[in-house]
């Protein structure tokens, strides 16, 4: 294993997976830390923990613990993969993580670079923009476990990490990977070890990519991971190679607990020609709503049925002010994952899902020890196998194009 990839949530692992993967590695997503060996032709190795809305110091040891086992499979570059809108609180959990693998590799000239220009996330003067909005104007000031209130990366990573918070404009990113490595060499120089790099194209992620060639630990979004394979080509440490996939025919499931604005708009357009079932975390609490009924409704229904607990930020806010935050989103994620469960003890073949919590519970709920990078579905999304008899797809919330479910559903079932 050449890459170790630490992903603090499921649907940013498979992301991160899929972009390596595009890019001609062999690339295999492991759920939380393995306890055997990995097979000696993975070329990179994506650990996709729970752990961004955690106890930080909770997210530091699973970190760790990962870090550990990639760097026992020969790793020689490390990645700490986080959401490419940067979600995180001024307490965490990017800062102390990150904090904690400086500290373990002795990497002294970092990048933080949660750019996907694919999806319309840039950095511009430090500044995080979703499409044409700052980050605080894009929806995801309203987020209900990170809050994103500040568009300066720097400002926003700061109180959450020991060392000084630095920056690589976009004037030197624009003029290439020397230009680069002499800006991060400089803001070391400087004293700042965390160091946040403006990326505006895909271009200037092949050359962020390259100016981090034997840098011991990079963080970012899955943008910034799409020049790294090359690095590995490029000494002939590695042969890119093609992905190969095989669907499964038969019924597909859509879940969704995402309440970005981009499910939303997928929600609403799948509900116009395909049954849907609305779940609310108060039925779900207070026991009104089972999973057996809404899975008997699901077996029962045509097309690609879709239950959703995708609600507008002001349903979610009065919610958490009845149950609270932590019990509103554990009800709903334990609830998502038994409905999963019993699907697959059913025989559903093919499940998709939407929301870094409810991918998470859902993969954890269904023991999903390793997964099979597949083909590309929308950018960010890959389909994967989770073994035999059973694919999925796991979204961002903020990912996708509005037939997302339906354009999801042909790609698990499409052959090589």
């Amino acid at each position: 294993m050449l890459l170790g990839c630490i992903g603090d949530d499921f649907t940013g692992s498979s992301d991160l997976a899929n972009t390596l993967s595009k890019q001609g590695m062999r690339v295999v997503q492991y759920t939380g830390v393995p306890e055997n060996p990995a097979a000696e032709d993975v070329d990179a190795g994506v650990v996709a923990l729970k752990s961004r809305s955690i106890d930080p110091a909770e997210a530091v040891r699973h970190s760790l613990a990962a870090l550990e086992w990639l760097r026992a499979q020969g790793c020689v570059q490390i990645f700490f993969k986080y959401c490419s809108t940067f979600d995180s609180t001024p307490e965490g959990n990017i800062g102390p993580v990150a904090d904690a693998l400086i500290e373990a590799l002795g990497a002294e000239k970092v990048i933080v670079c949660p750019a996907f220009p694919g999806t319309g996330r840039s950095i511009y003067q430090g500044h995080l923009f979703v499409a044409d909005r700052l980050l605080n104007e894009s929806g995801m000031q309203n987020h209900p476990l990170t809050p994103m209130t500040d568009p300066d990366i720097r400002r926003w990573l700061a109180p959450q990490t020991r060392h000084a918070v630095g920056h690589v404009g976009a004037g030197a990113v624009l003029a290439g990977a020397a230009s680069i490595k002499d800006a991060l060499q400089a803001e070391h120089m400087a004293g700042k070890r965390l160091i946040v790099v403006d990326a505006l194209r895909d271009a200037d992620l092949m050359e962020i990519g390259a100016a981090a060639d034997g840098l011991p630990l990079i963080t970012g979004g899955s943008g910034v991971a799409l020049g790294l394979p090359q690095n590995f080509a490029r000494r002939g440490m590695m042969v890119p190679r093609a992905t190969t996939w095989r669907g499964e025919a038969g019924k597909c499931v859509a879940l969704s607990g995402s309440c970005s604005r981009a499910t939303r708009a997928q929600v609403a357009a799948h509900c116009t020609s395909h049954p849907s079932f609305e779940i609310s975390a108060a039925e779900v609490i207070t026991q009104q709503l089972s999973p057996e009924t809404v899975t008997d409704w699901v077996l029962t229904s045509e097309g690609i049925p879709l239950v959703y607990s995708s609600a507008d930020p002001e349903n979610i806010a009065e919610v958490q002010r009845q149950f609270g935050r932590e019990n509103a989103a554990q009800a709903l994620e334990a609830f998502f994952a038994d409905v999963a469960r019993l699907l697959v003890a059913a025989g559903v073949p093919k499940i998709l899902t939407a929301g870094g919590e409810t991918s998470g519970a859902v993969v954890e709920g269904l023991g999903l020890a390793t997964l099979e990078i597949g083909p590309e579905i929308d950018p960010g999304v890959p389909a994967l196998r989770a073994g035999n008899g059973l694919v999925v797809a796991l979204k961002s919330g903020n990912f996708g194009a509005e037939d997302y479910f339906a354009k999801a559903a042909a790609v698990l079932g499409a052959g090589t």
